[in-house]
């Protein structure tokens, strides 16, 4: 275990370990090889934000740690024990927001609560008080279609927070069909629900300005096979200025590595890590 993958990490074990993780699977012209050998420990409480150019594995890793792909070899450990599937502990935020058209906007914050077998009165309690923190209390007895697109958005992140076990809330790109303004308005929303009630998040994302706006830490992801690139300690204090010359000045370094880590000609250092 190296500095570098947990700086500033608490002691404790991290929530998150991978080891040796490499993937395959089976494109139209063939094997195509997703990850190579990522090793990567998150700690508990952590905002990692992923980024990469296309094909360098991010989704699929979050697919891996979510239970829903199976690595070809190596492992990833949650709570030092091995994934074997999905499960409770972890809640699942895609690009669309998948909300059942038939149920309320308090239905669907419910749903899995229903799925853990919660009572009722303390499911709806916990559903409507996620729901106050996302700003939808007002909303909470309309249907999806009766919502903004940014709204619906809202739900699906109120749905997976509400999870009273879910330590680690997995967010695969789900703001990137929004448009830039509104955009900026779920940013808001999402990291102000963490700040009130911090969890482990693994969020993927194209979006560099998004990565500096919410992240503790960043990591860079190498392309073909995906890889471990460089990490970005994130240490300007929330609400973040996205104005700021220390916001810009990481944005416009993270943007210089990216178009670095998607030239196979770059050989690029692993592990090494920058912090503003």
């Amino acid at each position: 275990m190296t500095d570098t993958m947990v700086a500033g990490a608490a002691q404790e074990s991290p929530i998150i370990r991978a080891e040796h993780v490499d993937h395959y699977y089976e494109g139209q012209s063939g094997w195509i090889h997703a990850l190579s050998d990522v090793n990567l420990e998150i700690p508990r409480k952590e905002f990692l934000c992923v980024i990469g150019p296309s094909g360098c594995g991010k989704s699929t890793f979050l697919k891996i740690v979510a239970g829903l792909v199976k690595p070809s070899s190596g492992k990833v450990l949650l709570n030092e024990a091995p994934i074997a599937g999905p499960g409770p502990d972890r809640g699942i935020v895609f690009q669309e927001p998948a909300l059942f058209a038939w149920r309320t906007v308090l239905e669907n914050v419910e749903f899995g609560l229903e799925m853990q077998k919660i009572p009722k009165p303390e499911a709806r309690k916990r559903a409507q008080g996620v729901l106050e923190i996302v700003g939808l209390g007002h909303v909470m007895n309309l249907y999806p279609y009766q919502l903004s697109g940014g709204m619906r958005h809202r739900v699906a992140v109120a749905r997976a927070w509400a999870l009273p076990n879910a330590d680690l809330l997995l967010m695969d790109e789900p703001f990137s069909a929004i448009d830039a303004i509104n955009r900026m308005t779920l940013q808001d929303y999402l990291i102000d629900t963490w700040t009130r009630a911090k969890r482990t998040v693994l969020y993927v994302t194209h979006d560099i300005d998004e990565a500096v706006y919410l992240a503790d830490r960043i990591l860079l992801m190498r392309p073909s096979p995906g890889r471990i690139g460089r990490f970005f300690q994130v240490d300007m204090p929330r609400p973040r200025d996205r104005n700021s010359a220390e916001f810009n000045a990481l944005k416009s370094l993270i943007t210089e590595e990216m178009h670095k880590s998607a030239d196979p000609s770059e050989d690029n250092e692993a592990l090494t890590e920058h912090a503003i």
